[in-house]
């Protein structure tokens, strides 16, 4: 029940309370105890207490109070007051130094009389006649002469001056009073104000006063004045310029009370001294000078000197002291920018836990590389102080005037404050990579992006961190590196593509190519000179190398322009809201003005000068050496090839089924064959080459149509047919991962398993299969026993990461055929836990084991025999925390045990310092090692950024340091797309329309090609894929490197000196060890074996052969498994970016390709023609005899020409003398060709028809941007 009261106001009810009582409401009642009236029935229920106003802070209403917070509390108030003062005590000193240029009684020449303010006379004597006989004036000193005004002025301002002071002194009283009467500063007020009260009285007008006293006042009224303007302006001042101020103005008060002091006594002396006179003397004296030109000739001044010299010694070496304390306080604090300098200077600010001077250094040399950040400060924040090798590095010349060190913490707004967050142009925030738990590190980034963030939320940061799950608490950031995604993807991308860490590491580091310029060594030279090439973009239609190909496709614009210039074409990002990279779109993306290219090449277009190489060529271009009669068809091959219809090989249409499956490409995780030579010809034989079909410009639909008539038998076992080659096991499916280990990962399709395995047989080999957690479908012991189609790759860990999901989806990407998939087996020291298992359930052939890899039966389980790649991750935990550099201690030795028990074994191993990277596959008596180590040395004396780049084991991709992936995020701030390249490049993220990484190797049957420049060509025109790069390994013997083809023909004429090395056995050893060595040894094989092993293997080589093959044993492995090989180097491999057009290919090269994305939204014509091709080709080789008809009926409707091809193909092939450059100088999109009528049927009956509606070659009415005919 609710009830309503009535409050009275001044002793009577409101107006409502009273029409209720007039109304004779019988529920209006007052209350038997308060009086209030209310609706109530109840007279015992009480009301609710009445409102009370409550008013605060009363202690403050007080007169002392308000006094106190005018002259005391308040920071603007209180300023006001300290400047007052200020002002009062420099008037003071102003008024005395008025009264004593004023006083000239004491004034006289040498030997006359004067009347001083005592109206005695004066009289200059002789300095040794004073001495003798001393006559001090003490009135003199009693008494001086006062003008009228100044007296009035002095009275006044000592009078101001006084009562300001006792009103301070009772307002600031805190119960001791003898304590603030006897501070030294009221004692100097009152000897300086108090008698000019009694100087009102006209006797004592003239007494002298030490008035000079108040510059000491003035002196803490300065610095008094200066802490609350700081306050006042919130900003914290300076303790160095701080302590800086009052030493200054310490000592400019002891110079000018002894001036004013020794002026005014030595006025009763002999010698009278002006106040010029006065300094002169003083500065003359503290300096320790002393020229002895003025001095005092009375014991009073002298006294007086004394006494003020003294105060000096003790007042001044205390400043100092403390200057030198801020000092160096100051040095380990650091430094500070001021807002001036961030008003007109740039800036940008580095955020770190650990000081690495390795780590510095490369930032600030990747940072300053570019010509444009040349002006730009680096403010270093850091709660570390320096150590020595920092010190050092920032006493460097060209660091010192750069870098701007601030101890601090990023946490703290004082500290950002210092550092002008909130106007610098970029934040790096770095994580310590020191730390054992990355988890750690992590939290501790987050916390300083979040407090860069709030602090100053305008301002860019770049992020790195190290656990992927973390990378969503930073997701607003501009740009984010998570190094273990990145660690993996290239892991993984070293699997498919040997050398791909070297080749991104090079491709990120800034270089200009003169790295190994000056060696001796050919493979040297190219490997540095192309190693300058970097990843840079540009508009198209502001572009000198790509503006000319507007309108064409991009293709035809990659092969041109690196034909042309040099520079490869990579990718392109369209002029749309939200469009991102795409690598390789192929030919069905047109270039616009508005597309952004981005292309590898030593040096941006904008710093680069455009030379014509052969200007005296310009006038030989129609002056071709092609034969007459085999023009017209290089005209007609050129016009199929821009029609889109190069997948009728101009090779393979002449080629027989068996030639063709003989001089096959052989590239990974791809079925195409398109580099084989046509049946019967030799280039060799014949003197000529084939010519290669020029790449197509652009595919013009509107005069176009492409029409393939085939029966419906023959296209259902064509469907039937490429069924069966996507899809070679049913229990594989193309999807995205339904399980991903964290959040913001990027959706990648990939080969997952129709059902979700078991997580019981994701383990590997289990020793007993009835045991607890053991799998219960499969009885398999052995890596043997599953007898998977393809090579492992074994990937040892400490523990089961989440980022291993990085490395698991390049190797099961959508775009690998699925016979190509290679097993996938972690060995781990730490079984995964179940999140891990229900991951990687879904992905196929992935297993795990626990294991170390510092035991060697654990690496006999896990198949390293078997083994197509050994991946070693790093280990987090390190036994050398007292020493950064011993991190990788762990790491480097297991691989090292690794590399001498398998040396057959392709190790690629992950370290932490690239400082460590030298003692992979270590070899103390290597001179080649040590020749390159000389070459590091030099190339280090020389500045160069990436001096271990002719590290042998880096140089071949077997080794990368995690450090280097840095300079992604430091070169983000120039380059802010390289980050998304990078991720598009090594598979990390997908997108629609972009290109992936893969590989290709050069056989022995694909060197007709010759050069990298028509492989150039051949790839564009055929699979409109786009070459980047080349991984050559050549063979090494002692200091010389030879290519395989001279190693073949060295063998051809019997000299193997150097290619099988003979190490003979020590001759120390005893004979009782060397017998019972070889009898171990020569178990189980035959004499010759025997024979063979112990003349190439040292003793060392065969006592490690007999241990694994013992350990083997013991685990029933097969013993033929094992490569009995030496681990003495054999061969040298390294990475070629953007090779010239002219480059030799050599047998066994790797090229690094970027094929276009199968995720098009628009499929290519010449990918579609291609399989048409390859469908036509497999009918071909199942009727042969029917092809051979048709080839015949074909060769009778073509017009006859004499250039040379076989069987009468559609496509002519003509062949050019071998010391010409046919397809570099033929103009494919030159419109002098013959107008043609191409009628194509079945793939058994097909015609050509050319006709030509003019005699004369040059037809001016054929468009230039297609091809008049028609194709039915």
């Amino acid at each position: 029940m609710s009830y309503v009261w009535f409050y009275r106001h001044s002793g009577r009810f409101s107006d409502e309370l009273q029409s209720m009582r007039n109304k004779a409401n019988p529920r209006l009642h007052r209350h038997r105890k308060s009086g209030v009236v209310g609706l109530s029935d109840s007279f015992d229920t009480l009301p609710p207490p009445p409102p009370v106003l409550v008013e605060f802070f009363t202690n403050e209403k007080s007169f002392k109070e308000r006094l106190q917070l005018y002259f005391i509390k308040n920071q603007r108030s209180s300023l006001r007051i300290r400047i007052f003062n200020l002002v009062i005590k420099l008037l003071t000193c102003i008024l005395y130094i008025i009264r004593v240029s004023m006083d000239n009684s004491y004034l006289c020449s040498s030997g006359k009389s004067c009347i001083n303010g005592t109206t005695q006379s004066h009289v200059m004597q002789e300095a040794e006649t004073f001495h003798l006989n001393q006559d001090i004036k003490w009135n003199a000193i009693l008494w001086v002469e006062r003008h009228t005004s100044v007296w009035i002025c002095q009275v006044t301002v000592a009078i101001i001056s006084l009562t300001e002071t006792c009103l301070v002194q009772y307002l600031s009283y805190k119960g001791n009073i003898l304590q603030q009467i006897l501070s030294l500063e009221f004692l100097v007020e009152l000897i300086t104000t108090v008698p000019f009260v009694f100087a009102i009285f006209e006797p004592l007008r003239n007494l002298f006063i030490p008035v000079f006293l108040n510059c000491w006042l003035a002196k803490q009224a300065l610095q008094n004045m200066f802490n609350d303007l700081h306050r006042v302006m919130q900003k914290s001042q300076s303790a160095l310029g701080q302590q800086l101020m009052i030493l200054c103005a310490t000592l400019l008060c002891l110079v000018f009370i002894s001036a004013c002091g020794v002026e005014h006594l030595q006025r009763a002396g002999n010698h009278h001294f002006g106040l010029f006179e006065s300094l002169w003397f003083v500065v003359v004296t503290f300096s320790t000078v002393g020229y002895g030109d003025i001095y005092p000739d009375i014991w009073p001044s002298q006294l007086f000197m004394l006494i003020m010299i003294c105060c000096a010694l003790i007042i001044l070496p205390t400043q100092f002291e403390q200057l030198a304390y801020t000092w160096l306080e100051r040095q380990k604090m650091g430094g500070s920018y001021s807002s001036h300098r961030a008003q007109t200077e740039r800036h940008v600010v580095v955020c770190t836990t650990t000081l690495q001077s390795e780590t510095f250094l490369d930032f600030l040399n990747e940072f300053y590389a570019h010509p444009m950040l040349q002006d730009y400060f680096v403010v270093l924040l850091s709660p570390c102080e320096l150590d020595s090798n920092m010190k050092m590095l920032l006493q460097v010349p060209l660091w010192a005037q750069r870098v701007i060190y601030v101890q601090g913490s990023a946490l703290k707004y004082s500290d950002l404050a210092r550092c002008r967050m909130q106007d610098a142009l970029a934040c790096f925030i770095l994580s310590a990579r020191n730390y054992q738990d990355r988890t750690a590190a992590d939290q501790h980034t987050i916390m300083r992006a979040w407090a860069v963030k709030d602090f100053a939320p305008n301002c860019p940061l770049y992020v790195q961190i190290f656990r992927p799950e973390n990378k969503f608490h930073v997701k607003y950031a501009d740009h984010v590196v998570c190094e273990d995604e990145f660690k993996y993807a290239l892991l993984a991308n070293n699997c498919l593509c040997p050398g791909a860490s070297t080749f991104v590491t090079l491709l990120l580091h800034t270089s200009r190519g003169q790295e190994g310029q000056t060696s001796s060594e050919d493979w040297q030279k190219l490997y540095g000179r192309c190693s300058g090439n970097e990843i840079y973009h540009i508009q198209l239609g502001e572009s000198k190398f790509f503006g000319e190909y507007r309108g064409k496709s991009f293709t035809y614009a990659s092969f041109h322009a690196h034909r042309k210039y040099g520079v490869s074409l990579v990718g392109v990002r369209k002029d749309l809201p939200g469009a991102t990279i795409q690598l390789n779109p192929g030919p069905r993306h047109i270039m616009k003005p508005s597309d952004t290219c981005y292309y590898m090449n030593i040096t941006k277009e904008e710093n680069s000068a455009f030379i014509l190489a052969h200007p005296n060529q310009e006038d030989k271009t129609d002056n071709k050496r092609i034969p007459i009669a085999a023009e017209q068809a290089s005209r007609v091959a050129s016009v199929i090839a821009s029609v889109g219809n190069v997948a009728f090989e101009l090779q393979q249409a002449q080629s027989s089924p068996d030639m063709t499956r003989t001089n096959s490409l052989h590239r990974e995780g791809s079925k195409r064959r398109h580099l084989a030579l046509p049946k019967g010809l030799n280039p060799l034989s014949l003197q000529k080459r084939p010519s290669i079909a020029p790449v197509p410009a652009f595919l013009d639909t509107d005069n176009v149509q492409i029409s393939i008539i085939t029966s419906d038998s023959e296209s259902d076992e064509d469907d039937a047919a490429s069924n069966n080659n996507d899809e070679d096991n049913l229990d594989y499916v193309r999807g995205f991962p339904p399980v991903t280990p964290y959040v913001g990962t990027s959706p990648t399709l990939c080969h997952l398993m129709r059902e979700k395995r078991p997580l019981c047989c994701l383990q590997l080999a289990q020793v007993q299969p009835k045991s607890y957690g053991s799998c219960v479908h499969c009885e398999y012991r052995t890596i043997k026993e599953y007898n998977w189609p393809n090579r492992a790759i074994l990937v040892t860990a400490d523990f089961a990461s989440s980022a291993l999901y990085n490395f698991i989806v390049p190797l099961r990407s959508h775009a690998r055929p699925q016979s190509s998939l290679n097993p996938i087996l972690l060995l781990l020291e730490i079984p995964p836990d179940t999140s891990f298992l229900e991951t990687i359930c879904f992905f196929p052939m992935v297993y795990w084991m626990k294991g170390s890899i510092d035991r060697l039966d654990d690496l006999l389980r896990a198949g390293i025999n078997q083994a197509d790649n050994v991946v070693v991750v790093n280990k987090e935990s390190s036994n050398a925390l007292e020493e950064e550099t011993l991190a990788d201690c762990n790491t480097i030795i297991s691989v090292q045990t690794i590399f001498r028990l398998f040396p057959n074994a392709n190790i690629i191993t992950e370290l932490s310092q690239a400082s460590n990277m030298r003692f992979m596959q270590f070899r103390a008596n290597d001179r080649y090692a040590l020749t390159i180590s000389k070459l590091e040395k030099k190339e280090r004396e020389r500045g160069s950024h990436i001096y271990y780049m002719f590290r042998l084991p880096f140089a071949a991709g077997n080794v990368f340091s995690a450090s280097m992936l840095d300079t992604l995020l430091y070169q983000a701030f120039v380059k802010e797309y390289l980050i998304t390249f990078v991720r598009l490049l090594l598979g990390i993220d997908q997108a629609v329309g972009s290109g992936h990484l893969t590989s290709m190797k050069i056989a022995k049957d694909d060197l007709w090609i010759r050069t990298y420049g028509r492989l150039y060509q051949k790839l564009c025109s055929t699979t409109c894929e786009i070459p980047i790069g080349i991984y050559r390994t050549q063979i090494h013997s002692g200091n010389d490197v030879v290519s395989p083809v001279h190693m073949n023909s060295s063998k051809k004429n019997g000299d193997s000196r150097g290619y099988y090395p003979m190490e003979s056995l020590s001759r120390d050893q005893s004979a009782l060890n060397l017998a019972f060595r070889n009898s171990f040894v020569s178990l189980g094989m035959g004499d010759d074996q025997e024979e063979r092993f112990s003349n190439h293997l040292s003793p060392e080589r065969q006592e490690i052969i007999q241990m694994v093959k013992c350990r083997m044993q013991s685990h029933s492995l097969p013993h033929e498994d094992y490569a009995e090989v030496s681990d003495k180097r054999k061969t040298v491999s390294y990475v070629i970016i953007n090779p010239s057009y002219d480059l030799k290919l050599e047998l066994g090269d790797i090229v690094y390709l970027i094929r276009p994305s199968s995720l098009s939204p628009q499929p290519s014509p010449l990918t579609d023609e291609r399989k048409l091709g390859q469908k036509r080709e497999k009918n071909q080789d199942e009727s042969n005899d029917a092809k051979e008809k048709s080839k015949k009926k074909c060769c009778e409707e073509i017009p006859p020409y004499t250039g040379v091809h076989t069987g009468g193909s559609r496509i002519p092939i003509v062949y050019y003398d071998s010391d010409e450059e046919d397809s570099d100088d033929i103009d494919e999109t030159s419109p002098v060709c013959p107008r043609i009528n191409i009628i194509q049927g079945t793939p058994r009956h097909s015609t050509v028809s050319i006709e030509d509606n003019n005699d004369n070659d040059d037809l001016p009415h054929i468009n230039k941007m297609g091809l008049g005919g028609t194709v039915v």
